[in-house]
């Protein structure tokens, strides 16, 4: 699969198969966030692997929805230790997206699904993790084989409606 197929095929998947996400394959996808560009190479972000069930249904919970896959991944920021431009902008809320994307498109190319996650209770999270309180929760996913089939990507926007050429 190239890289633009895995764009063009990934989709959110919200149900998951039981079967275990094979080491040789997490490692290849956790290894796809380790290579995610980030600005200055500052790498703002740790990852949290977890595949414990009890603990899953912990974070479902903080999510106000099941989820079934066999793995769960958190994706925590370091906001004092990105990159901020001279205007005060910080980057760590891009780089953790661009980490987040590359794993979303390692896992198709393994053969898995995720589901980008925004909504959850961030301090119950933190409690239920041990994660430090400086450390923002940005984004979670289940990882796992699909137990649903989705078609192709939805309605998206022209490139008429989204690309200037030269000037606004």
């Amino acid at each position: 699969m190239d890289v633009f197929e895995a764009i063009q095929t990934r989709r959110s998947i919200r149900k998951y198969m039981e079967k275990p996400v094979e080491q040789k394959k997490l490692a290849k996808i956790l290894e796809a966030v380790r290579l995610a560009p980030s600005a200055m190479n500052k790498q703002p972000y740790n990852l949290v692997v977890v595949t414990d069930k009890q603990t899953k249904e912990k974070l479902s919970s903080a999510c106000n929805q099941e989820w079934t896959a066999p793995t769960m991944v958190v994706v925590c920021a370091f906001p004092d230790r990105s990159w901020i431009r001279e205007d005060g902008e910080e980057y760590w809320k891009a780089d953790v997206a661009i980490a987040m994307y590359s794993l979303s498109l390692a896992a198709v190319e393994e053969g898995l699904g995720t589901c980008w996650i925004a909504a959850f209770k961030e301090e119950e999270v933190r409690r239920i993790l041990g994660i430090p309180s400086d450390v923002r929760i940005m984004a979670m996913t289940p990882l796992g084989y699909a137990a649903e089939k989705k078609g192709p990507v939805t309605k998206r926007k022209t490139l008429e409606e989204l690309i200037r050429y030269e000037k606004w």
